[in-house]
């Protein structure tokens, strides 16, 4: 079974997945850990020295390499991933459960203030800033992220709960 994991940078996709795969006994992968692998380089130091369109070229590639090589997985995507190019079409297609987490925008907002530093699409901004660029790019992202065959809410919920709802729905 492969079962993909999308949501909102900060929704907790790789903390879940991880739990998730050791729970029912699959391989994890962490999309953007596969990409700096593959890269050689870490996510912000792609998007600094290669800019933005660079690493999406390159992630659409590693995506469909790694839906393709494995037989059965849990995969967290970067939160973006779904919303460039053909990638939502590609996920839909090649894994048997897309999973959206879902978040409240104010914990996310909570999670990532503290990380802003370590998210290339974040660092510019100033902290104030913070909840009107996310609730844009939750607006935007919304019509990619609600195609998933199921959306679980992790809003105010501890990892191993929502991990139960999961294994409820496959």
């Amino acid at each position: 079974m492969k079962i993909v994991l999308i949501g909102y940078m900060g929704s907790g996709k790789s903390t879940i997945g991880r739990l998730l795969a050791e729970c029912i006994g699959l391989p994890f992968c962490d999309l953007d850990a596969y990409i700096s692998k593959a890269l050689g380089a870490d996510i912000p130091e792609i998007f600094k020295e290669k800019g933005e369109v660079f690493f999406r070229r390159n992630e659409t590639k590693l995506l469909k390499q790694v839906l393709t090589e494995q037989n059965g997985l849990v995969l967290a995507t970067g939160g973006g991933t779904p919303c460039y190019g053909n990638n939502m079409e590609v996920l839909l297609e090649n894994a048997d459960r897309v999973i959206y987490l879902r978040v409240a925008l104010q914990e996310l907002v909570e999670r990532l203030a503290p990380e802003k530093e370590q998210r290339p699409l974040l660092q510019p901004l100033r902290s104030e800033d913070l909840p009107e660029f996310i609730a844009k790019h939750l607006f935007e992202r919304n019509t990619y992220y609600t195609r998933a065959h199921i959306v679980v809410d992790g809003t105010a919920k501890r990892p191993d709960t929502i991990v139960r709802e999961i294994r409820v729905l496959l």
